[in-house]
């Protein structure tokens, strides 16, 4: 069993858990997930690593509700505990393996749509560890759906706070700050964006146009966390990924975002499930038990 040492909620329906894993703790770098199940009997919900702490051996989870099983894991409290809590699982920021001299001559945007602000905020705060500073943009609906700004204030080298309709910040969408900043002045190697699938795949679009090379961190439908049930598979050039193990981070410059989320809505039905495995075909794993 795993303890819930830290319950609270961020804001409307988004919710942070701080949980006492310390082997997934120990091992855990920017970039990678965990899946927790409630209890013996919930579902295996795939959440990407808000922050971690090896000295007290926890890991900190934020998610939003979605479904039942989101909303049970929200009623839970400090000194609870979950049943499992797997991980951490996928690969790491590319980042993390570069020359850190080499990464200090980099001039780094980062861009959190949403929920997408928690997997940025382990990466940014890596970075400042290193004595790296990177520029971020944080997008929300509202300024009441912001979240994490002053963790992110606190390890950014220049924070940018969106909103769409203007409540707070600058108004507008992530894209359009990214459009200013350069007209500004502001050069960049490279760009991680993080958040709903079509706002990465607009911020692609964007970065494409202005030359930088970007990152995203995609989050499609996870059964098995491990690469065999297949239901996190991706387009990323010609080739076939799956998010899991391959990733979470591909080029976004290459990733088929279109194909992705019509994927994701096929295949919570069992007609798509059965649709998507003839058009598949052998490419096809079906290990998740729902198409076979």
């Amino acid at each position: 069993m795993y303890k819930i040492i830290r319950a609270e909620e961020l804001t409307a329906n988004i919710f942070l858990m701080e949980v006492e894993a310390k082997r997934v703790a120990d091992a855990c770098k920017p970039g990678q997930f965990v899946i927790v199940r409630k209890d013996e009997d919930g579902e295996r919900i795939p959440l990407t690593i808000c922050d971690y702490d090896t000295e007290k051996g926890t890991i900190t989870i934020v998610f939003q509700i979605v479904g039942a099983a989101t909303q049970m894991m929200a009623e839970l409290k400090a000194g609870d505990s979950f049943h499992d809590f797997v991980g951490p699982l996928g690969c790491a920021s590319e980042f993390v393996g570069e020359d850190l001299e080499s990464l200090k001559k980099k001039k780094m945007l980062f861009v959190a749509g949403g929920v997408g602000t928690a997997p940025v905020y382990p990466q940014v705060k890596w970075l400042h560890e290193h004595g790296i500073e990177a520029d971020v943009i944080v997008g929300a609906k509202t300024k009441d759906l912001l979240i994490l700004e002053e963790e992110m204030k606190s390890v950014a080298g220049n924070l940018y706070i969106t909103t769409d309709d203007g409540s707070y910040g600058r108004s507008g969408m992530v894209t359009q700050t990214i459009k200013e900043l350069v007209e500004e002045g502001k050069k960049y190697d490279v760009c991680v964006a993080i958040g709903p699938m079509i706002m990465m795949k607009f911020v692609c679009l964007q970065t494409k146009e202005l030359g930088i090379p970007t990152i995203v961190s995609l989050n499609p439908i996870m059964v098995d966390g491990t690469g065999m049930c297949g239901a996190c598979r991706v387009t990323v050039g010609d080739e076939v990924k799956f998010a899991c193990v391959d990733g979470p981070e591909f080029d976004g410059h290459k990733v088929n975002f279109d194909e992705a989320m019509k994927r994701q809505q096929i295949y919570k039905t069992e007609e798509g499930r059965a649709f998507l495995k003839a058009k598949e075909g052998a490419t096809h794993h079906g290990g998740c038990g729902h198409c076979s």
